[in-house]
């Protein structure tokens, strides 16, 4: 039993080995999604060209002002971007649909109301 043990695991060794050696001649069969190796814009005038920009949320003031923040946030553009690809919606439904997931993840009514019944409010 011992010996089928390590006669399995040596082959194992073995066959990674070949693999890992020769993996330019194989690599390019593998399928690989495209979101894996979609990289995030990381300025403004990066998050233009990917389309994160309208009329309602124009970022070609921050550009033109020479706004040298690194453009916006990373985990929001990628959520809004899966969103913009999955849904096929422009990137302000995106937005809305993005901002509707985080007021209900924090318990926030669609109204910028919080769902605490605790909350007190003066107006």
């Amino acid at each position: 039993m011992g010996y089928m043990l390590y006669s399995m695991s040596f082959l194992l060794l073995i066959l990674a080995t070949a693999l890992y050696l020769a993996r330019n001649r194989w690599t390019h069969l593998v399928p690989v999604p495209d979101y894996v190796y979609n990289r995030l814009p990381s300025s403004f005038s990066n998050d233009i060209e990917a389309g994160l920009t309208s009329g309602d949320f124009d970022l070609h003031t921050n550009v033109a002002a020479g706004d040298s923040r690194r453009g916006l946030d990373q985990r929001g553009k990628g959520e809004v971007q899966r969103i913009m690809k999955s849904r096929k919606i422009g990137f302000d439904e995106a937005r809305r649909v993005y901002m509707e997931q985080n007021f209900a993840n924090n318990d926030i009514g669609l109204d910028g109301r919080p769902k605490d019944p605790k909350f007190v409010s003066f107006s």
